[in-house]
């Protein structure tokens, strides 16, 4: 389970990988329904040691995509524009270290309406480079799309700029990823299965509802899934959806800059 692509993350992510690469796991769930997404940089590495190098290696991970009038260079940094890549090493500690890996060619991802920025990047940025993801939950919260905060006169606009597309080119993912059989209001269709949240089990149990549908999906050959659970935002209402969300009732509030996508400087 990954909750948050901090900084802090990087070196228990990385630890809790080179466990399972010692193990030898030739299969991998990441829960990430309450990952509300952080630092690009994290989640390009995250992508990196899933992922079989071969797929990767020479490959962007994401780049920025500004206007026709902004193809090669930031217009708010004035830098030239460079896309990000699957980053084999660490790049926030002190020392950049190189990044352990699991050399998989498909992953299981748990989303839900809290999956956002980030870590919609993660499936987006494997998905380009034919790594097959499969998602098991509900429809991610569907944002493509950055900004820089510009003041005026005591007040901050957040008015959109660019957007993240892989390295296939896409990034029109507005109305989030969904489950395969997800059946109103889906938004960019992924293989997986639309699952239901579970509050009566232990997350990480095995018979939590999300994971159990993970475990089954995959003893079939990712060919069978229960029958679609997974709880959808009405795509034109998303603002005011929050209160009558069945999947919401139990969030916890995370602050703004735990649910977006965040640029290092000179990024």
């Amino acid at each position: 389970m990954f909750n948050d692509h901090s900084s802090v993350a990087e070196t228990s992510l990385a630890v809790a990988i080179d466990a399972m690469s010692d193990l030898g796991i030739t299969d991998l769930i990441i829960d990430m329904r309450y990952n509300g997404g952080g630092y690009l940089d994290i989640a390009s590495e995250l992508a990196y040691m899933v992922a079989n190098p071969t797929l990767t290696s020479g490959e962007t991970f994401e780049e920025l995509v500004f206007n026709s009038k902004h193809t090669s260079t930031n217009p708010v940094t004035g830098e030239a524009l460079t896309p990000t890549p699957f980053h084999s090493s660490t790049q926030f500690s002190n020392v950049s270290t190189p990044l352990p890996n699991l050399s998989l060619n498909r992953v299981y991802i748990i989303t839900g309406p809290g999956t956002c920025s980030a870590s919609e990047s993660v499936i987006n940025g494997l998905r380009g480079v034919d790594v097959q993801v499969y998602i098991i939950g509900s429809t991610t919260c569907g944002k493509p799309y950055g900004f820089y905060p510009t003041d005026n006169c005591g007040t901050t606009y957040f008015t959109i700029q660019f957007r993240g597309e892989n390295d296939a080119g896409f990034g029109d993912y507005a109305d989030g990823f969904s489950p395969a059989n997800t059946t109103a209001n889906a938004g960019t269709l992924v293989p997986g299965c639309s699952v239901a949240d579970d509050f009566t089990h232990e997350l990480g149990d095995p018979s939590e509802r999300r994971i159990a549908a993970a475990l089954a999906f995959r003893a079939s050959n990712n060919q069978v899934c229960p029958a679609a659970s997974g709880f959808t935002d009405p795509r034109l209402s998303k603002a005011s959806s929050f209160q009558n969300a069945p999947d919401r009732h139990l969030w916890v509030s995370k602050p703004a800059a735990r649910m977006n996508r965040i640029l290092r400087s000179g990024s």
